[in-house]
């Protein structure tokens, strides 16, 4: 009698352990650094990366924080990535570009694509992402 209760507490513990079991809820954020457009092989990359990550992990929130010689990328004239970011916006990738950059390379608004948003210190975005427990990736190779 006493195997047979043993027993049977095993098995509903066993039970109810599998029951309360849920699945992590996807909850990744990753910010991606940008620095680097000049090279046309350096903004596909970045594309790809992106593409698969929002494939493996579409609920998953993405930031690219675009400083330094990354500004081609996202500029009217010069990026040759225009369609392939408007469509990872509509993912919900956020592409972030630093004011200071645009302001020492004498950069305007008018010439970036409309799908981008601003920041005033691009490093300082990705401290404070990383301080808030976002995982970090220096985008492109």
């Amino acid at each position: 009698m006493k195997n047979g209760t043993l027993l049977f507490i095993i098995v509903f513990s066993m039970i109810s352990i599998g029951a309360f079991a849920q699945k992590k809820p996807n909850n990744h954020k990753i910010v991606f650094q940008f620095t680097n457009a000049t090279d046309t092989l350096q903004q596909k990359a970045i594309v790809n990366q992106l593409k698969n990550m929002t494939t493996h992990w579409p609920n998953a929130k993405y930031e690219v924080v675009i400083h330094s010689m990354g500004l081609p990328f996202v500029m009217s004239d010069k990026s040759k990535q225009i369609g392939a970011i408007k469509a990872l916006k509509a993912k919900g990738v956020r592409f972030l570009v630093c004011e200071n950059t645009m302001k020492s390379q004498k950069v305007t608004k008018d010439q970036l694509i409309p799908e981008v948003e601003y920041v005033p210190v691009g490093i300082a975005e990705i401290v404070e992402k990383q301080e808030q427990g976002w995982s970090y990736i220096k985008g492109g190779f």
